[in-house]
């Protein structure tokens, strides 16, 4: 079985029953992985399995501390022996180190994952805040707004988005130009 056969059917046997919601966002936030092939040359695959897999810490069945990038890299790890660097991308999406410090946890996320490639870790922030709840595309700006409406702007989840709020737009802008670079490229003279 291929890296992202395998990440469809573990994400989907952790999420699609007890959280369909969430399930559709991680199909979704996987078909703006699969989009942006271009950029990622080599890496295209292990994005695409990193985005489906990013949100199975919230499958009520390995949530242990509550902070769903912890509870997933470590499930991956420990008990699927994934690839390492599908680990720590799961671990380290969409700013969770500044979540975690929120929560208390940032010495554990960062004494057991070290952070992947800055570039593709700005994918995977890109594809999580440019998908919304039900899986379809919308702007960072909205996802932004959607979040701390749900959450709340005092929740340990509101404040965390709020502080990420900068860094979001900037790996959004910078995944999109590299995106526009590659379009360009391939437009004839």
């Amino acid at each position: 079985m291929g890296l992202t056969e395998w990440a469809y059917s573990l994400s989907e046997s952790l999420l699609s029953d007890p959280l369909p919601r969430r399930w559709a966002h991680s199909l979704g936030v996987a078909k703006r992985a699969r989009s942006l092939g271009p950029i990622l040359s080599g890496d295209a695959e292990l994005l695409e399995a990193a985005a489906v897999l990013h949100d199975i810490g919230y499958s009520p069945s390995i949530a242990t501390t509550g902070f769903h990038p912890l509870d997933g890299a470590r499930f991956l790890r420990a008990q699927e022996g994934a690839d390492e660097r599908v680990v720590r991308l799961v671990a380290h999406h969409s700013c969770a180190l500044l979540e975690a410090e929120e929560r208390g946890l940032r010495p554990e996320l960062e004494g057991e994952f070290e952070l992947e490639r800055p570039d593709l870790v700005d994918a995977l922030l890109f594809c999580d805040m440019t998908t919304t709840p039900d899986g379809t595309q919308t702007t960072p700006a909205e996802r932004l707004d959607e979040i701390v409406q749900r959450y709340g702007p005092d929740t340990i989840v509101g404040r965390f988005i709020q502080r990420a709020a900068p860094e979001i737009r900037a790996a959004a802008k910078r995944v999109e130009n590299r995106m526009a670079q590659v379009s360009a490229a391939d437009q004839p003279m």
